[in-house]
């Protein structure tokens, strides 16, 4: 710690994480390391096998194994830290940690918001134009798509992180959270946070609703084409190529809005720590199962690998 003005400036957090119960932590230490084990093994698994059978490759599943690889990057950025903090005694994170660990799961989240879009325009350039959809949606475009989503969340982040941590903190070092955040960081801050939450809610705002309206408008043209179908077999499959990705997208937005569209004031710890494991934690662990579990092509991929490890023993 620094003295400044009579105040003293913090140059490190202790992260409290989910509970300082010595039993608890070790319940918590095996939980995550299954949900850890699980995400990295459902994760490279779909990836696996959008690259090994030919029919995987489409321009969705493109975009589900790039969403599979950002998941492992998600679970990578945060659940190590946790099991860390599980074990030791001693939670203390610098700042540079802090911010390097903000800069990065605000690329993440960044990145999944214009993913989740790009795939919603997928998923209605297959719907509402399918004897176009091969030459809507060259891999090029695809490509280009998933860098821009990187492209622009790296810079998001960069100005993001830039204006959270050109902040001094005062006061109480301790972080009632489980990993740097937002909220927690704003509430120990020597200077005025005026500027700094007006920018946040920007940038914030911005993302998220720009993305938000591109998907709805997406969705509502998908919507329409689909009642437009006269089989209702038709109107089914139809629907059911977009009902992993609406899953996806309500679990994801929906803890990020509840998240952040509420002012600091009205932020409690345990509704952040709750809201922010959905998007962290349980959306990587998840993903994976919601993209397979309907999925007649990726289910038959899966037994086809699954048939060819056995034969060739």
């Amino acid at each position: 710690m620094e003295m400044d003005d009579n105040r003293t400036v913090l140059t490190s957090f202790v992260l409290v994480g989910f509970t300082a119960d010595p039993f608890l932590r070790i319940v918590l230490f095996v939980l995550f390391l299954v949900s850890y084990i699980l995400t990295l093994t459902g994760n490279i698994g779909l990836m696996s096998l959008i690259y090994l059978d030919p029919r995987l490759h489409t321009p969705m599943y493109f975009f589900v194994g790039n969403l599979s690889f950002l998941d492992i990057w998600y679970s990578s950025v945060y659940t190590p830290r946790i099991l860390s903090d599980c074990v030791s005694k001693n939670n203390i994170m610098s700042i540079p940690g802090c911010a390097a660990q903000f800069f990065f799961s605000c690329v993440l989240v960044y990145t999944e918001c214009f993913l989740l879009a790009s795939m919603a325009y997928d998923r209605y350039m297959a719907i509402c134009n399918p004897l176009l959809y091969a030459t809507a949606m060259p891999r090029k475009l695809c490509i280009q798509l998933v860098a821009g989503s990187y492209v622009a969340a790296f810079a998001i982040a960069t100005i993001h992180t830039g204006n959270a941590f050109r902040l001094r903190f005062c006061g109480n070092n301790v972080i009632d959270h489980f990993f740097c955040d937002v909220p927690p960081l704003v509430k120990m801050a020597c200077d005025s946070t005026e500027v700094y939450e007006l920018t946040t809610a920007a940038i914030v705002g911005c993302t998220m609703v720009v993305s938000t309206v591109i998907i709805l408008g997406l969705y509502t043209g998908i919507v329409a084409a689909i009642m437009r179908i006269r089989s209702s077999t038709g109107r089914g499959k139809a629907f059911s190529t977009c009902s992993a990705h609406l899953v996806s997208v309500s679990l994801f937005y929906g803890s990020i809005l509840v998240m952040y569209s509420r002012p600091s004031s009205t932020h409690t710890p345990a509704v952040d720590k709750l809201n922010a494991f959905f998007y962290t934690v349980f959306n990587s662990l998840v993903n994976p199962v919601i993209y397979s579990l309907r999925n007649k092509d990726v289910k038959a991929a899966f037994k086809k690998v699954l048939k060819r490890l056995i034969t060739s023993k």
